[in-house]
């Protein structure tokens, strides 16, 4: 499947009301498209990981009671529905999902995605022909679909970047495991908010999954 469906619509606000850890898990198999001047590009959501709010450790709002003003977290703050974007190490972007009822700063970052729309566009601004490193990792996903802090509170229940229906993904097929690059948080490093598919070759990474062809991490 390589062209976007017509009738393709973001998901309403609600679905991102119920929590990072719920919305998480939730979100394997939806679809993430982003609609650039240059063209459309996005796939299915094959790995996610849940950041909960101001009692987990590896959260950014940990120990956050408040929204403040100019913050990088302040976004994390409003109804979920709305995008979290920062860089990391300087160089590269990371898109989160606000989870979370306004006020309660929870976030879902996507860490993978199987690539199906706009295959050309998205080699292009990889430099790579290799489906499986389009879209491994938070880095490599935001390149590949154009996501960058121009797009940091966008909503995402509306406009050019948005959420949608795909296909359901059976339990069967999920795994729960610790999150990745994590360690400095403490017993929150343990906590199983990543959520992947486990049969899926577009994943950043096999790390907890016990497969003996480990793959590594793919951040960029």
């Amino acid at each position: 499947m390589s062209d976007l469906p017509p009738d393709l619509s973001p998901l309403p606000r609600s679905f991102c009301l119920r929590g990072a850890v719920e919305t998480a898990r939730a979100l394997l198999g939806k679809v993430l498209i982003h609609r650039a001047s240059e063209g459309t590009a996005g796939g299915i959501i094959v790995e996610t990981e849940a950041y909960a709010g101001p009692t987990d450790a590896a959260c950014h709002a940990f120990g956050i009671p408040a929204a403040r003003p100019g913050h990088r977290t302040e976004v994390m703050f409003r109804a979920g529905g709305y995008a979290y974007v920062y860089l990391i190490y300087g160089m590269y972007h990371c898109f989160n999902v606000v989870a979370g009822p306004e006020g309660f700063p929870e976030a879902v970052l996507i860490r993978a995605l199987e690539p199906r729309f706009g295959l050309g566009l998205m080699r292009k601004r990889r430099g790579t022909d290799d489906a499986r490193k389009l879209c491994g990792g938070p880095g490599r996903l935001c390149r590949a679909l154009y996501i960058s802090r121009e797009q940091n509170g966008t909503d995402l229940t509306s406009g050019t970047l948005f959420l949608a229906e795909g296909e359901s993904i059976p339990d069967a097929r999920v795994a729960a495991t610790p999150r990745i690059n994590v360690d400095y948080s403490g017993e929150a490093a343990g906590y199983p908010y990543r959520f992947a598919v486990k049969d899926s070759p577009f994943l950043s990474t096999r790390r907890f999954l016990g497969n003996p062809n480990k793959q590594s991490s793919a951040d960029n």
